[in-house]
């Protein structure tokens, strides 16, 4: 798939057929994540990978946005060693390193035939806090997204989102 029909193709996908997904599509995933660029190429970040129903289970009960990984069967959860972004906890190169990482995540779903769907934890403490003690996350460890990762229905189509009075040249307002 040609990199700008990926892009324009990528959509939040909430509804899954609930097929799996095999664990090297999941690798190939967690790899499109790691290609994402990060401060001072501090290589921070670290995907876990979700495919037991029983931790899915435990996620849905604290992430009343995540739905969606119910029939989904998948989350890939992006997260940053603090100990190691350039600033850590202190700046938030670490939440620019890991939305990078996770737009690669959802635009390498997209070109592999599946879907996606980013749902947040941070900002909210209490979900960062819901995940970490989930999945056993040690303290510098800290989730940014989790990602559904399924199978699409295909009811979810593709829509066109490009508006041209966003688009200014060389300063605010000077449109084409």
């Amino acid at each position: 798939m040609d990199m700008l029909k990926t892009i324009f193709d990528r959509r939040s996908i909430r509804k899954y057929t609930g097929e799996p997904v095999s664990r090297d599509k999941l690798v190939s995933l967690a790899k499109a994540g790691m290609a994402a660029p990060t401060s001072r190429d501090t290589r921070h970040f670290n995907f876990i990978i979700i495919d037991e129903e029983s931790t899915i289970n435990k996620l849905l009960e604290g992430l009343p946005y995540s739905k969606m990984i119910e029939t989904a069967k998948h989350a890939i959860i992006v997260t940053s060693d603090l100990s190691i972004a350039h600033g850590g906890a202190e700046t938030d190169y670490w939440i620019q390193d890991c939305s990078a990482a996770a737009q690669n995540i959802t635009l390498a779903a997209t070109a592999l035939g599946l879907g996606a769907c980013w749902t947040a934890a941070h900002p909210r403490e209490e979900r960062v806090n819901f995940v970490k003690q989930v999945l056993e996350l040690p303290e510098n460890i800290n989730p940014l997204c989790v990602i559904a990762i399924g199978v699409p229905t295909g009811e979810e189509k593709p829509r066109d989102k490009f508006d041209s009075s966003h688009v200014f040249f060389n300063k605010w307002g000077k449109t084409a």
